[in-house]
């Protein structure tokens, strides 16, 4: 499921946004009410906006997700604050900020159709990703945590992720290469295999470290890899091996 139709915003003295083109029908019946209501998504988004995040595609896709759906019911008010939140299993639902630039350096200068992503955790990254690129293969090693994600993305009709629970296998090497990969948790070092799985041309997204992370962005190149920083960040760290 991909956008084609972006939201060109008019700033005021707050954001004020066009009408909503949403995907499908399924997601007026999950827009919300007060605290997780269209109007305080939006609230959100013009926030990121005000903190560098640009790309009208990123913005209309976050515009249109219900992160609310995507934590425990008794933190859906909290769910359009620019902060984690916990999903359980010692897991977070990463911060919206981070959601949105790692998804903006992602795709800026890039359009990216097969999209590895490496921790589906909540979902909520996982939909983002869905409504900009053509395919995601998403994978969890918390089965618990990617089973009641896939739940609400199947609740919101996405038909374009594939998705798996790996306790011992870092990525989906069988599915050949991909355009872009994306982890939303960070090895102490940068992982061989994953630099493997990326195509010729593709962008791997993902934090590194230990005691201090670096979301750093890989361009695989015919004439080797180019890293650059977007600067500290603090993800769970890389953990293969876990029961499901």
């Amino acid at each position: 499921m991909m956008l084609d139709k972006f939201i060109k915003p008019v700033i005021a003295d707050e954001i004020q946004f066009e009408p909503l083109v949403y995907p499908n029908d399924i997601f007026r019946k999950y827009q919300g009410i007060g605290l997780t209501s269209q109007r305080v998504r939006d609230r959100m988004v013009a926030r990121l906006m005000e903190q560098k995040l640009t790309d009208e595609r990123v913005i209309q896709a976050m515009r249109v997700i219900p992160r609310h759906l995507f934590v425990d019911e008794a933190l859906a008010s909290r769910a359009y604050e620019d902060t984690a939140l916990p999903i359980g299993y010692g897991q977070t639902i990463s911060q919206p900020w981070v959601v949105a630039m790692m998804t903006q350096a992602l795709l800026k200068q890039h359009k990216p159709k097969r999209v590895l992503e490496i921790g589906t955790g909540s979902g909520y990254q996982t939909a983002i990703l869905a409504q900009l690129v053509g395919q995601v293969w998403t994978v969890e090693r918390i089965c618990h945590l990617q089973k009641r994600a896939m739940e609400v993305l199947s609740r919101l009709a996405f038909s374009n992720v594939h998705h798996r629970c790996s306790t011992t296998i870092l990525g989906w090497p069988e599915e050949g290469k991909f355009d872009a990969i994306l982890s939303a948790a960070a090895p102490e070092s940068l992982p061989d295999s994953l630099i493997d799985q990326l195509a010729i041309g593709g962008r791997l997204v993902m934090p590194v470290g230990a005691d201090v992370q670096d979301l750093i962005v890989i361009d695989k190149t015919k004439r080797g890899i180019e890293q650059h920083s977007l600067g500290e960040v603090m993800f769970v760290p890389l953990i293969q091996r876990h029961p499901c």
